[in-house]
């Protein structure tokens, strides 16, 4: 499995397991989510990406159970998390309306109960998960800057930020913002031409794609041209559509990390089989065309 490399400290798998969806499943528990993570690191997918939002503020809890479980595992893992949605559920359930909170209150509350919840000492990647449109950058560099310090952090970066967003924070941390979080796909692939892309680029900040299978709308309707193009793509490589999907992101050479979140045992197995071929320049074009229903000027 290809590594990124994030800082002298940090590395990261290509692929990244999303555990945005794993509490969707009905039949969830810490012995299910064990195998998943064991499907993962038995391919080298090391990097596993949560959010204490997800499952209701729930999905941290049950990773920890996990991670309890079967300690052995940690250490072999890279843990993402992000904080700073406040939503009226869980353990905010008496806030009146959702909203963002990036005081530094709010983050050191968010990070001692993502360490507690998931029963760890350190969080690898701490990701502020949306622009707070209330932020005091001065503050919030300030506190991200102390829980790296204090160890409680390795690395700081960002989700779904702009990239005057991210110029806006960097310039209140010390420490580097390591990475951004976007939605990226064959069907939402604005970022290849609206200048995000370009600016993570150039500030060499990681990108990671969520959503990289446009939540399964790729594969819904097997009628549709860009589906048959990744079919017709999928068996010259004897490969899965859905890894032609996430090769065209890899393809891209600002070193696009896909965040995968099927909970389909089978299908976690082969997410590593997106790295096994390259797609030409000419396929990788023929997508592009297909996606946006135009070929370029």
């Amino acid at each position: 499995m290809q590594r990124i490399t994030l800082s002298d400290s940090l590395s990261v798998s290509r692929i990244i397991y999303g555990l945005w969806r794993h509490t969707d499943d009905q039949n969830i528990s810490s012995q299910k989510l064990q195998s998943k993570i064991e499907a993962c690191l038995d391919q080298g997918i090391s990097t596993f990406d949560q959010a204490d939002i997800y499952g209701g503020y729930s999905s941290e809890a049950l990773l920890g159970e996990t991670l309890k479980q079967a300690p052995h595992l940690r250490e072999n893992m890279e843990i993402i998390t992000k904080c700073d949605i406040v939503a009226p559920i869980g353990i905010y359930s008496d806030k009146r309306v959702k909203h963002y909170d990036t005081s530094a209150q709010h983050i050191n509350f968010s990070v001692e109960r993502s360490l507690s919840q998931m029963a760890i000492d350190q969080i690898d990647l701490l990701l502020l998960h949306r622009p707070d449109p209330l932020m005091d950058a001065q503050e919030t560099g300030a506190v991200l800057d102390a829980l790296v310090a204090s160890g409680k952090v390795k690395g700081i970066g960002v989700s779904n930020f702009k990239p005057w967003d991210i110029d806006l924070l960097q310039s209140c941390t010390q420490n580097r913002l390591l990475t951004n979080q976007i939605e990226i796909s064959l069907l939402h692939n604005s970022a290849f031409t609206n200048g995000d892309l370009a600016y993570l680029q150039q500030h060499k900040i990681a990108p990671m794609a969520w959503s990289p299978l446009g939540g399964g709308a790729l594969f819904k309707d097997k009628q549709t041209p860009l589906w048959q193009k990744l079919n017709s793509i999928a068996k010259s490589y004897n490969v899965q559509p859905s890894s032609v999907a996430t090769a065209w992101l890899i393809r891209h050479p600002a070193t696009i990390m896909p965040i995968m979140g099927s909970n389909d045992l089978q299908r976690i197995k082969r997410l590593s089989e997106a790295l096994s071929f390259d797609l030409s320049r000419e396929e990788w074009f023929e997508l592009l065309q297909i996606a946006t229903g135009k070929e370029v000027a």
